[in-house]
């Protein structure tokens, strides 16, 4: 499966957007430039719905005549009552509780990563044949650590870069 996260979003740095619906930032057009050239061809797109993806997933779709389909389960992480904050602007004692355990530990009516990875390993477990799957930085780690055994700590080092694509392949039983 190929995984492309979407390109770089139109907010300033610093900033907690799990699910904030953004736009693409400007640059964001040269990227999908270059992800429509890069990815290679695939049969299936599938995509969140969060406008940060749109245009990426439009283009892929068109160059390949596919019709994308839209799942909600491959949105990023619901960041809760953090969604829009600067990260300095949040309790840093409620932000240090919380980096204890992301994995189990939901953000304040927020979900924890291990939600997050819970639908999308569900999402992409529905899938068949070459698909590409553009989404966001916390779904693709979440499926690094799932197939490919990487820890939290391993899977947060690097961010995926924007609008690249990623082959992962599913582990085999």
């Amino acid at each position: 499966m190929i995984f492309l996260r979407h390109p770089r979003p139109d907010v300033d740095a610093g900033v907690c957007y799990g699910r904030l619906d953004l736009d693409i930032h400007a640059d964001g057009h040269d990227q999908i430039k270059s992800a429509v050239e890069t990815t290679p061809p695939v049969a299936h797109i599938v995509a969140s719905p969060a406008l940060r993806c749109r245009a990426l997933t439009l283009a892929l779709a068109d160059r390949h005549g596919i019709e994308p389909v839209f799942d909600e389960r491959l949105w990023e992480m619901n960041m809760g009552d953090w969604e829009g904050l600067p990260w300095r602007d949040i309790p840093r004692d409620r932000s240090e509780e919380w980096l204890k355990d992301p994995v189990n530990l939901p953000c304040p009516n927020g979900e924890c990563f291990a939600d997050l990875q819970l639908r999308v390993l569900e999402a992409i477990g529905e899938l068949e044949g070459e698909t590409a799957i553009v989404c966001h930085a916390g779904p693709i780690r979440a499926v690094q650590m799932a197939w490919e055994g990487l820890t939290f700590r391993e899977a947060f080092a690097q961010a995926p870069p924007y609008a690249e694509p990623i082959r992962l392949t599913p582990p085999t039983n």
